[in-house]
């Protein structure tokens, strides 16, 4: 038998060891794929859609680089533990006259082989699932026709490229991992004797400092300073969460061990491993509550930010508006047009018509937009009376900007207005209502007697507004496209707005960047379920003689299922509990940022996460349960 049928042998006799490497490499290929084919998707060119589709789609193409990025340093370490979980089997090869150069070859062959299964695999995976995934983006993107299917050579041309160099490269990197081990080492495997895990009290302490230090400043800060304290309550937790894994948790594990609890049924055998458990999965801990928490907080500050544009759209955006300047010569045009186009799809709608003037304050040099209160009243159904030299003010706060800027109190409370040198008493200042700053706009608003608004003098910023009431305005989508079609809108002397198009723009550029979210996050996310998949399974033979020794202690069926549960639920569990809290505090800071509720959003995104990670553990915990119980 020469080494490339040994390789070949190797790889298809030991399947539970290699399946857990060929299925993490098969699911990055098909995630990566699954991505370059939506990207490349010629119905899916939103570069032209101004400012929102530039940047959705510039996102979505470095999103690209990032996924196969993070897939190359994933697959590599995944190689590398893969290999670390076989060094005893590399002892006994080299034992039986096997050279250094031939193992190597043994290792290059084999993921070789791997990989280009795991390639062709993903790529296939990917082209069986093309149909639903089409559905689903469509689905996503909020688009009103269901992406048609197309069969991507492209993407099966740049995937297929691009995996096949990443698998070469890495198998490449394996003499470097084979070399630095001697004999004796390999010989030894995963198994050495372990010396009993120790904590230190101070860097426990010191853990809970740094957490709740972090948490601290991150529930304290408000507006634009959550932006300036990112970095460093990042860094302040990232150490804290290390520390948490390395010596917190040994330590709390430690003083159980002095309790009645630890004496009670099955925890004997429990705990006691479980503090060398913990010892020895530290790093991967840190690595998988770190890149679950960039997977959360990714996702979830998506979901977050469409939340906040979409809460702001339909809160500051006009129904349908036609704004005319006084030198637009096609206004009545464009008037009867409009009213044609809704009268024709059957909205329901009021027409309100007012004029509008841009004066400044002559003691301040504040801008207003000045309306009549005849105007104003039949805005807003309401009977409001002026007397003569009195204004009403109205100013506008921005949830969003006042988030930012921590200003929510009126911006001025104003005694008196000189408009065209006429001096006018304020009757109040308000906070402006939702259909004067819709359908007004501006920040300042005055509203005046219509003999002060009649004494205003003309100028071209006098604008003559269409305001149309519309109750069930998602309806007006169809409509409001066609009209912007029919209205040169690149003309400066009118505008039209449409609150249904300013949502469905938002829709579709965050529809895009969830997508790519949604990708980068299963990669991170899929990650963090590899590293412990393959860390329990590189654990299965010395966790067999243990049982099967314990077993002939009197250990029933039930107690082993018992014991396996818990450590594998802590396992799974710990890091992923920390990640939820970490990515709770990240999400609480984006509602901070903004002064807006994301108490959905984030239980929706962090409890999702948890279900699939629970239905992860029940399959995985059920396989290993099956297999201890075979070979006990």
């Amino acid at each position: 038998m020469n080494i490339r049928q040994f390789a070949l042998k190797n790889v298809f006799r030991n399947k539970r060891l290699y399946a857990g490497y060929f299925f993490s490499c098969a699911f990055s290929v098909m995630i990566f794929f699954a991505y370059s084919m939506l990207a490349l998707h010629p119905a899916l060119d939103f570069s032209g859609n101004g400012s929102y589709g530039r940047g959705a789609q510039a996102g979505m193409d470095v999103a690209q680089y990032i996924i196969y990025l993070f897939t190359f340093f994933f697959i590599l370490y995944s190689m590398s533990s893969f290999l670390k979980s076989r060094k005893k089997e590399f002892g006994i090869c080299i034992m039986h006259g096997m050279s250094d150069m031939q193992l190597r070859r043994l290792v290059f062959i084999e993921n070789i082989v791997i990989g280009l299964g795991a390639t062709l695999s993903g790529i296939g995976a990917g082209l069986a699932l093309s149909k639903w995934l089409l559905l689903m983006s469509s689905s996503v993107l909020d688009l009103e026709q269901p992406l048609p299917f197309y069969f991507p050579v492209k993407a099966i041309s740049l995937s297929g490229a691009a995996f096949v160099l990443l698998f070469l490269i890495i198998s490449l990197f394996t003499a470097t991992i084979l070399r630095s081990s001697s004999l004796i080492d390999l010989l030894k495997g995963t198994v050495k004797p372990k010396s009993e895990p120790k904590a230190s009290p101070w860097l426990a302490f010191l853990a809970v400092f740094l957490l709740a230090l972090g948490y601290g400043v991150a529930f304290w800060v408000k507006g634009a300073h959550v932006i300036f304290a990112l970095l460093p309550v990042a860094t302040v937790v990232s150490i804290g969460t290390y520390f948490l894994f390395t010596q917190l948790s040994v330590y709390m594990i430690n003083r159980l061990k002095t309790k009645k609890l630890y004496r009670r049924g099955t925890n004997l055998i429990t705990l006691s491993d479980l503090a060398y458990r913990m010892k020895d999965n530290a790093r991967m801990f840190f690595l998988v509550a770190i890149i679950s928490t960039v997977a959360f907080t990714a996702i979830g500050t998506l979901v977050g930010l469409k939340a906040i544009f979409t809460n702001t759209v339909t809160s500051g955006s006009p129904v349908m508006r036609y704004v005319s300047f006084s030198d637009n010569k096609l206004e009545q045009k464009h008037a009867e047009l409009i009213e044609q186009s809704l009268n024709k799809a059957g909205i329901s709608h009021e027409t309100v018509v007012f004029s509008t003037k841009l004066v400044e304050d002559a003691r301040t040099d504040k801008s207003y937009t000045v309306i009549g209160v005849s105007d104003y009243n039949r805005l807003m159904s309401e009977n409001l009376v002026l007397r003569g030299g009195e204004a009403q003010l109205f100013y506008q706060v921005n949830p969003m900007v006042a988030g930012l800027t921590g200003q929510s109190t009126p911006p001025e409370q104003a005694a008196s207005v000189e408009f065209a040198k006429e001096e006018l008493a304020v009757a109040s200042n308000r906070e402006m209502p939702q259909m004067i700053g819709q359908n007004v706009g501006g920040d300042r608003v005055a509203v005046v007697p219509d003999a002060a608004f009649q004494r205003l003098s003309a100028s071209n910023m006098d604008k003559t507004v269409y305001t149309y009431l519309i109750e069930d305005w998602k309806s007006t989508l169809d409509a409001a496209k066609q009209l912007e079609k029919q209205l040169d809108t690149s003309r400066g002397d009118f505008t039209f707005s449409s609150r249904a198009l300013a949502l469905n723009a938002v829709n579709t550029a965050f529809g895009q960047i969830f997508l790519a979210g949604l990708f980068i996050g299963a990669v991170f996310f899929v990650a963090a379920g590899s590293f412990l998949y393959l860390r329990l399974y590189s654990d299965l033979d010395q966790d067999t003689v243990q049982y099967r020794a314990i077993s002939k202690l009197g250990l029933t069926e039930g107690e082993l299922s018992k014991i396996v549960s818990t450590q594998i639920g802590l396992l799974f569990f710990v890091p992923i509990v920390v990640a939820i809290v970490h990515g709770a505090v990240a999400l609480n800071s984006l509602q901070n940022t903004f002064s807006m509720s994301l108490v959905k959003e984030s239980a929706i995104v962090l409890g999702s996460f948890l279900a699939i990670q629970i239905i992860y553990f029940i399959f995985i915990r059920a396989n290993y349960v099956r297999k201890l119980k075979k070979v006990i």
